[in-house]
């Protein structure tokens, strides 16, 4: 019998007992715990790359970056081609927010773990929107802000190369409102690392503000840590919830393959 405990009171379920990860009752109560508690996690599931994608088929469309359904995530360049890149997942983001439509979802089995650290943090924006004070609610209605790949890459990289930073702007920025009004009347923040700056704002008022509300919105009561196992299956809203990687050595085993499931709400 599939049984089910929360993680932490704002976020999070453990199923326990899965036997069939592709069984319609356990998806059907994924898709549920996906958009009330945004993080899922299975642990010891163990699940190859067809069945892991065979799952994530369940809860939507692939994606294939370059034809690739299966994504590894490692900061080992040996392991992974984009390993550079990867140590902004360091920071607090949700990805995708530069797309006018964000990724839905996110897979992670664990194939190799880190022996000290590792660890990924999750931080609910809709619990966080909830508890936030009325004039807080207010002050931040009608506000918009930038998010680019160049501002996460600075906190990796404060002081780039004329190429690298060349390279950087070659990505595309996006204006979105900083309180995502969602469709099913719900609201939730878009904030993290990329969040560049806020429109028609001093841009040291904006980067106070910003950095204010992400505080806000990471606060242990808002948050779950999971340490990673060998096989461990988690899956979150990547909509709603941002997460980071936790340090770990650069030439650690760590690796961990990610699927993402296409968006089917843009943000407003």
């Amino acid at each position: 019998m599939i049984e089910s405990k929360v993680l932490s009171p704002a976020l999070g379920v453990e199923f326990t007992g899965v036997t069939d990860p592709l069984d319609d009752s356990f998806v059907h109560r994924c898709a549920e715990a996906l958009k009330w508690r945004g993080v899922l996690l299975v642990r010891g599931l163990h699940l190859d790359d067809e069945r892991q994608l065979a799952f994530s088929r369940r809860l939507g469309e692939v994606v294939a970056l370059n034809g690739q359904e299966i994504f590894p995530i490692s900061i080992n360049p040996e392991k992974s081609r984009t390993a550079k890149y990867l140590k902004g997942a360091f920071f607090w983001h949700l990805d995708g927010t530069t797309d006018d439509v964000p990724v839905k979802a996110t897979t992670l089995t664990a194939r190799e773990v880190a022996m000290t650290g590792g660890g990924t943090d999750f931080a609910s924006t809709y619990a966080a929107y909830e508890a936030l004070p009325e004039k807080d609610r207010e002050r931040y209605a009608s506000l918009r802000v930038v998010h680019s790949f160049e501002a996460a890459q600075r906190l990796v990289n404060p002081d780039p190369g004329e190429q690298e930073l060349a390279a950087w702007r070659t990505q595309r920025t996006h204006e979105v409102s900083l309180v995502w009004r969602r469709r099913d009347g719900r609201r939730s923040l878009v904030t993290g690392a990329t969040a560049d700056h806020v429109v028609g704002m001093d841009p040291g008022d904006s980067r106070a503000l910003l950095e204010e509300l992400l505080d806000w919105t990471t606060q242990e009561r808002f948050r779950h840590t999971h340490d990673w196992a060998v096989g461990d299956l988690v899956v979150w809203d990547n909509t709603g919830i941002l997460h980071r990687a936790l340090p770990y050595d650069e030439n650690s085993q760590r690796l961990l393959h990610r699927t993402t499931v296409v968006g089917d709400e843009a943000f407003a």
